[in-house]
């Protein structure tokens, strides 16, 4: 069964639109688990606009699950704009200090909105390597946020990576229009190529309960998914339980 981990950014983001705790991050992050979620998922970016450092660190200390954080690998340290909020320490210094089991490392700046494109390691590459050394050192598995492009799935596996996030922004884009089986062809191309190389495969960004089961069944050797906006909304319409047992079964 492909593993289904929940992105808890939004959670955060209603959250910090008060001067409250609630709703709290980590009581959310029980419920998924409670409810069979096989993972939790935060992305803490440096402006601490939804998770922030210290959720990291409240969720390292209660995860029963895998805990994934997601980031750029790049991002310095930065002073909080809040009251109140820890600064930044920079995205690395995170990682080193709470080890989680897997870190996917997303080439997003301060301006996005949110992640909308994979690396490009033949610009990038030179810098990643030492830092993915780092990483499995510490003993964190790495992931590589990528587009759907097969020779920069090679390069991933060339420069150390142990899997790959698929970017899926265009898969769901395409979904239900004329163009959709020629875009999920590029998604099947690409994990034939992770699996030739020997990286194992993510995914995320705007899957649903509409178009996850379509791809879960097209690409192969699918090992997790990441879904955050998309379980939000759902959960509002249809409860946190029910809403989690729903994409289960898209993953089964």
């Amino acid at each position: 069964m492909t593993a289904l981990s929940i992105n808890l950014n939004k959670i955060a983001l209603i959250r910090n639109s008060r001067d409250t705790e609630y709703p709290s991050v980590t009581m959310h992050a029980a419920r998924c688990i409670a409810a069979g979620a096989h993972g939790i998922t935060v992305h803490p970016r440096p402006d601490q606009r939804h998770i922030r450092v210290s959720d990291c660190f409240d969720l390292a200390e209660m995860l029963s699950v895998e805990f994934n954080i997601e980031g750029n690998p790049f991002a310095p340290a930065m002073k909080s704009p809040r009251r109140g909020v820890s600064d930044y320490p920079g995205f690395m210094e995170i990682i080193r200090q709470i080890r989680p089991a897997q870190c996917t490392l997303v080439p997003d700046g301060d301006a996005q909105l949110t992640s909308d494109h994979g690396f490009n390691l033949q610009r990038d590459g030179d810098r990643l390597a030492p830092i993915i050394a780092e990483l499995k050192n510490l003993g964190v598995r790495v992931s590589l946020f990528m587009d759907p492009e097969p020779e920069q799935i090679r390069l991933a596996k060339a420069i150390g990576a142990d899997r790959i996030e698929l970017y899926t922004g265009p898969y769901a884009e395409a979904f239900g229009a004329k163009q959709q089986n020629a875009v999920l062809q590029r998604f099947i191309d690409a994990s034939n190529t992770a699996g030739e190389v020997g990286l194992g495969l993510n995914a995320g960004h705007d899957l649903n309960l509409h178009n996850l089961l379509l791809f879960k069944n097209s690409v192969n050797q699918l090992l997790e998914v990441s879904i955050g906006h998309a379980f939000t909304v759902d959960a509002i319409e249809m409860g946190l339980d029910a809403c989690i047992k729903a994409y289960l079964r898209c993953l089964q």
